[in-house]
């Protein structure tokens, strides 16, 4: 994934970035700080993808990977960025998450493309929540079910898109590279167990990946309209059914805010 800011990456990324913003910015006006700065946590941030920019909006982002070799990308793009002072990258998972930084330390949690890849994606939950102070964002990214089915149809492949609809894990076969997706029920289950409210659910890349690469390349307008669509929706029910990923938005508040 590119950077959010970057045009043709906003495709994958547009509907995300521009929820996260604006929650960030109601969080910085329910601190009430005069630096207008928040804590976050990146947790599977890898190179920066969102941390980079989230730091360019004037935040102090911590991301926290497994790989070495993506931190060290992530090193070098917040130099590019000029934020390198705002951006802080430690080896480490979800799972052994409170081994590498406090819990209740920050303002928003990050847990974007995670639960796909972890042996228990309610721990996760849990330690991203556990992560955020009593007044906290959680925005949390995952594969959809309905996306991975319609496109194995859509290529053909039905005994695939049929496996994976009756699959525990949405995988359609041996060779499916990514080892499990959920429904938007299942997310929203995941973040309301944690006891935290869940403000909106997103369907993210509806039609982005349906749509032939050449189309949007070639035909003038059809990127920005095509962003529009996919903006459009995003908060409709009907399509959350069908989108590549999924987009949850929880937020807890403290007794001053409720």
């Amino acid at each position: 994934m590119s950077d959010p800011m970057r045009p043709r990456a906003s495709l994958r990324t547009a509907v995300v970035w521009e929820v996260l913003k604006d929650a960030l910015d109601r969080r910085v006006k329910a601190t009430g700080r005069e630096s207008h700065s928040l804590d976050v946590l990146d947790t599977g941030g890898g190179s920066g993808n969102f941390a980079v920019p989230v730091a360019r909006l004037g935040h102090r982002v911590t991301v926290v990977d497994p790989s070495p070799n993506a931190l060290f990308a992530l090193e070098r793009r917040a130099a590019e960025a000029g934020v390198a002072d705002r951006v802080r990258g430690v080896q480490g998972d979800v799972h052994g998450l409170f081994d590498v930084v406090e819990r209740a330390g920050f303002d928003a949690v990050l847990c974007h493309g995670v639960l796909e890849y972890v042996d228990d994606p309610a721990e996760g939950v849990r330690n991203a929540v556990s992560a955020l102070r009593p007044s906290g964002t959680l925005s949390l990214l995952a594969a959809g079910l309905g996306g991975a089915v319609l496109a194995r149809a859509l290529a053909g492949h039905f005994t695939e898109a049929r496996q994976a609809l009756g699959d525990p894990a949405g995988r359609w076969g041996d060779g499916d590279p990514v080892p499990r997706r959920f429904t938007a029920e299942q997310l929203t289950d995941l973040v309301e167990g944690t006891g935290i409210r869940v403000d909106a659910v997103h369907g993210v890349r509806v039609f982005a990946d349906l749509v032939p690469g050449v189309l949007v390349d070639t035909e003038p307008g059809a990127l920005e309209a095509l962003l529009k669509l996919e903006a459009a929706a995003a908060e409709l029910a009907a399509f959350h059914s069908v989108a590549t990923q999924l987009h949850v938005l929880g937020e807890t508040r403290d007794a001053d805010e409720a």
